[in-house]
């Protein structure tokens, strides 16, 4: 009886065996051999971009969780509560790819280096070199790092727009710490979400059944050229092990994300003002629509960028820049992508007819406000309108929090991403709203919206 554990060692020989076939010619019947009489092997192309893929080892600090009222120090002195540690270490280990042997830099994930303070690189040669973030975005997981040494190797970059399901890949990377472990599969499937993803947003990811393990991320998803087509990301695993279905961030978002982290630092992601929905076949067919493809338009903020080209909701956009969307979350990383500044080109349908506008990707930070001046409790803090950016847009009324300075008063209370929904009972709804609450306040009341909780907090 052929059981499952055999049955997948069996395809993965098979596949295996396939790829040698294709790339070999037959010179015996029944033999795999090279011309020279040797046994062909993916060795040559595994000790070719070994070189280039480095385990990294990270340790930093974060802060810790707690109940908001621990922070109050009324509170600890009446019912006699220990202060509680504000940080805890913590350590993490990855793998990463580098891309410019010059510069040093090398690609990984963000949320490999997410709270580093310090970041060791170990090279296949035994080399260990300290690293220093360049930049980081944890809306498509990616992070940049530079390390100065000599002679070091890089992977040249493919283009992950022609990749096909069934093509042939190979993950490198330090699984359970397991250094420069070696996988073989195929792409399983392009154009992926996941949802919880680390918290990245913008997501196309590669599916491979190339074995991706814990330790593995940041490393390369290389195909049979050498070249680098992904960033191996995460597994979708019940049990936290390989089951055959890992996900690689496409090396073309990669590279995007990447040239803007090294050329301003970060990545200055720009806004539109829309929120989109995916269009189902119904509301295809309400809205007038041959196909069930594109993004319906659900909200248009106003005084946006999508109101001055005068997109309205119950518009269903179907092309970026040329580039036909599928869905809502095409046109997130269609627009995600761009920089503030871009012009993009948007065809959209209205009422039976395909219209064309242009307009202007806008700033999120033009609209921010600093609370320094406004109540003492909140210097710090940094406020802006619920941009699309945010899960929350279109379903909360409020006030965003956008930044907040480490070791500030805000930051004993707020966390970037809480939405402010009410000050002193009273809800406000935009930054001068929230501005005329606050201003002269001796106490500020703060209904306060984080993730899917609410609670109130009391600032004096």
């Amino acid at each position: 009886m052929l059981t499952l554990t055999r049955f997948v060692l069996l395809r993965r020989v098979l596949a295996v065996a396939t790829v040698l076939m294709l790339a070999v010619p037959l010179t015996v019947p029944g033999q795999i051999v090279n011309p020279d009489g040797s046994v062909p092997s993916l060795a040559p192309l595994v000790e070719q971009v070994s070189p280039a893929v480095v385990n990294i080892a990270t340790s930093g600090t974060v802060e810790t969780q707690s109940n908001p009222l621990l922070n109050d120090p009324f509170f600890r002195r009446f019912f006699d509560v220990p202060e509680q540690p504000r940080q805890r270490q913590v350590q993490s280990l990855g793998s990463g790819v580098v891309v410019d042997a010059d510069a040093g830099h090398i690609l990984t994930n963000h949320h490999v280096i997410a709270n580093a303070d310090q970041i060791q690189v170990t090279f296949d040669d035994g080399r260990e070199l300290d690293a220093e973030i360049v930049g980081s975005d944890p809306e498509t997981d990616i992070a940049v790092l530079q390390v100065d040494g000599d002679g070091l190797a890089a992977l040249p970059l493919g283009d992950s727009s022609e990749l096909r399901v069934g093509d042939y890949t190979m993950a490198i990377g330090n699984p359970f710490g397991l250094e420069h472990t070696v996988t073989t599969g195929v792409v399983s499937g392009l154009e992926r979400t996941l949802p919880g993803s680390g918290g990245a947003r913008l997501q196309s990811f590669i599916q491979t059944d190339a074995s991706i393990n814990p330790g593995n991320s940041g490393g390369a998803l290389i195909n049979l050229r050498g070249e680098l087509v992904g960033i191996n990301t995460a597994i979708l695993s019940r049990g936290g092990g390989n089951i055959g279905i890992g996900f690689a961030v496409p090396v073309n978002m990669a590279r995007q994300v990447m040239e803007q982290i090294i050329e301003y630092g970060e990545v200055q992601r720009g806004v539109l003002g829309v929120r989109v929905q995916d269009l189902t076949p119904e509301m295809a067919e309400a809205f007038d629509i041959e196909r069930p493809n594109g993004a319906l338009v659900a909200q248009v903020t106003p005084n946006s960028p999508a109101a001055e080209a005068g997109l309205e909701a119950g518009d269903v956009i179907v092309e970026v820049n040329g580039t036909p969307v599928s869905d809502a979350n095409a046109m997130a990383n269609a627009i995600g992508l761009l920089r503030i500044g871009d012009e993009v080109h948007l065809t959209y349908v209205r009422d039976g007819e395909k219209r064309e506008t242009t307009a202007t990707v806008a700033d999120p930070a033009s609209g921010q406000v600093r609370a320094d001046a406004m109540h003492p409790g909140l210097a710090g803090a940094t406020f802006s309108e619920v941009d699309e950016r945010s899960p929350l847009f279109g379903e909360v009324s409020g006030v965003l929090v956008a930044d907040v300075q480490s070791g500030s008063p805000a930051s004993e209370y707020l966390r970037p991403g809480d939405v402010i929904t009410s000050v002193n009972r009273q809800d406000v709804g935009s930054l001068a709203a929230f501005r005329e609450r606050v201003e002269g306040a001796d106490q500020l009341l703060l209904n306060v919206r984080r993730g899917g909780g609410a609670f109130f907090i009391v600032i004096r």
